[in-house]
């Protein structure tokens, strides 16, 4: 079977993303050459099944984002420490997004740094959370709010995982995909799946490349994530991320219109793309509070200076601040009401 792989190359250093059906038989070939003990970092019901040619222990975390808090990294860092994990061994990442940004952050955090290898099991890991080394866990105010830039040593997209993922955790990633499609305007429909995930991975990886530290460019990979991180924490984690997400990409759209930056054609393709083509969810919850979704909202991590989107024009996507909150607020109410 083909194994596709896409190299991340950053300033003095360079990573591996393996795609393609039975990756994960290739992980001894990405391991740190100087490892001499991994711990595994999983969840319940994962299979983590591959061998390794040196001494290794499996940690299994909590489910859901209440898991994905402090507490976790300290109870990894105690497992850490009885195992003597040096920052020459490796911590290896087996899940979804949240495997991947709580193993991450705990790598980037044991003896202030230790190499860290992602297997991602979710669509959403493989296509965004397991590339580009942010980590970072919760807290009640506002998700990920504590993290670290850490990239990992390698990256394992095993689609195999996906013939057993859960209907909703597949919509999960295709939010994400459908992303993609905003930000390079490429025809991912016209590939197959392997070669999809593989371009969405080339794609977050030339961003990653341009903008290390997301002080620019890529930022724009959070397209629609504003307010979809705003009705994670707001509606208490009852929409999965992907989700979210695409519910925050239509916002983002008829926010962008809203200040005459796109027409109503833009706006309706927004529509096909994630409603038709992906079949997800394109409209908010009913019974979230509005002041309290403006509030999450102004906490975003992108917020320097006011209310803060990214959002699309004719020229493509631009980050924009100091959007007016009465603005945001009328088209938050006619969102809420479509």
């Amino acid at each position: 079977m083909t194994i596709h792989r896409v190299d991340v190359r950053l300033p003095g250093r360079e990573y591996p993303v393996l795609i393609g059906h039975g990756a994960v038989n290739q992980i001894n070939q990405v391991l740190p050459p100087a490892a001499r003990r991994a711990i595994i970092v999983t969840q319940e019901g994962i299979p983590a099944n591959f061998t390794l040619p040196i001494e290794s222990k499996t940690v299994v975390i909590g489910q859901g984002e209440t898991a994905k808090s402090l507490a976790t990294i300290e109870d990894l860092s105690q497992q850490f420490a009885e195992m003597g994990i040096t920052r020459q061994d490796v911590i290896i990442g087996v899940g979804g997004g949240m495997v991947t940004d709580v193993s991450g952050f705990a790598a980037a955090t044991w003896h202030r740094g230790t190499p860290v290898v992602h297997v991602a099991t979710s669509l959403l890991a493989m296509v965004d959370a397991a590339i580009g080394g942010k980590t970072g866990v919760n807290l009640p105010q506002g998700k990920n709010l504590v993290g670290a830039f850490w990239q990992p040593s390698a990256v394992i997209c095993d689609l195999d995982f996906l013939s057993t993922l859960p209907e909703r955790e597949l919509r999960c990633g295709l939010g994400e995909v459908a992303k993609y499609h905003f930000l390079t305007g490429d025809d991912l429909l016209s590939l197959s799946l392997d070669e999809r995930v593989a371009r969405c991975v080339s794609i977050k990886g030339a961003f990653v490349e341009q903008d290390e530290r997301e002080s620019g460019k890529r930022a724009f990979l959070n397209y629609g994530h504003t307010l979809a991180h705003a009705l994670e924490t707001v509606g208490k984690h009852q929409l999965a991320h992907g989700e979210a997400v695409a519910i925050g990409l239509i916002f983002a759209a008829r926010l962008a219109r809203a200040l005459k930056r796109i027409d109503d054609a833009r706006v309706d393709y927004h529509e096909l793309v994630v409603g038709q083509t992906y079949s997800l969810q394109t409209r908010m919850p009913s019974g979230l509070d509005i002041n309290e979704l403006m509030a999450a909202m102004a906490r975003d991590k992108k917020a320097l200076n006011g209310l803060t989107f990214i959002l699309d024009s004719s020229n493509g996507l631009e980050i924009v601040s100091d959007i007016s909150a009465d603005v945001v607020r009328s088209e938050l109410v006619n969102f809420s009401q479509a």
